[in-house]
């Protein structure tokens, strides 16, 4: 997983400093009172282990409700498989997915920035239920197969502000036989959509 994931945190970092940058734009007083309920999510998931294992990037939308749940979403994945054990050549098939989440609140360990307006650091858990399909699968699960995962994680940003975490947890895999149980780690993030402006 180290080989590919390094350009995936690179990516990442330098996306989320602009959001930072750009969530710190003064605003007009009305502006920071509304909530932005509407987000596109992106991030890399992967499942942990020896020997063969799923890689991934996903790209979806992720809805704010005003109450209940911090966040609702629904990810598209694409990705291989990559043998953690090869150092050459361990890249096979394609991997095809979708996500269905559920975040609860941050809860929150320290804050930077302004008190009112500050940047919150704390923990939450994600609820995933997950569907792949896959082509030239060397894994035992078979060409399709079904994910559920509680998934806590280490997350950075509150409010209306972008949403970054660290996420890793246990997910198990349905394929018709045995259950299967594997690690799951995912970095994500999240940038709040801006709102239409009515004019008179």
């Amino acid at each position: 997983m180290g080989r590919s994931i390094i350009p995936v945190l690179i990516a990442m970092g330098a996306l989320s400093t602009t959001l930072a940058a750009q969530s710190k734009i003064p605003q007009a007083d009305s502006a920071q009172s509304q909530a932005r309920r509407h987000a596109i999510g992106f991030g890399f998931v992967a499942t942990l282990g020896a020997n063969w294992q799923v890689e991934a990037a996903e790209i979806g939308y992720v809805r704010r409700p005003s109450r209940g749940l911090a966040a609702v979403g629904l990810a598209a994945r694409l990705g291989t498989f990559i043998n953690e054990s090869a150092m050459l050549g361990g890249q096979k098939g394609i991997v095809v997915g979708a996500a269905l989440s559920a975040r609860t609140h941050m809860k929150s360990i320290a804050q930077f920035g302004a008190d009112e307006h500050g940047t919150g650091l704390g923990f939450d858990v994600t609820f995933e239920l997950s569907g792949y399909t896959a082509a030239s699968s060397p894994m035992t699960l078979g060409s399709r197969w079904l994910g559920v995962a509680v998934l806590p994680a280490f997350s950075v940003g509150s409010g209306n502000s972008p949403h970054f975490g660290i996420v890793i947890g246990p997910t198990a895999f349905f394929s018709g036989g045995r259950p299967v149980l594997r690690g799951l780690l995912a970095f994500r993030g999240e940038a709040p959509l801006a709102r239409r402006e009515r004019h008179p």
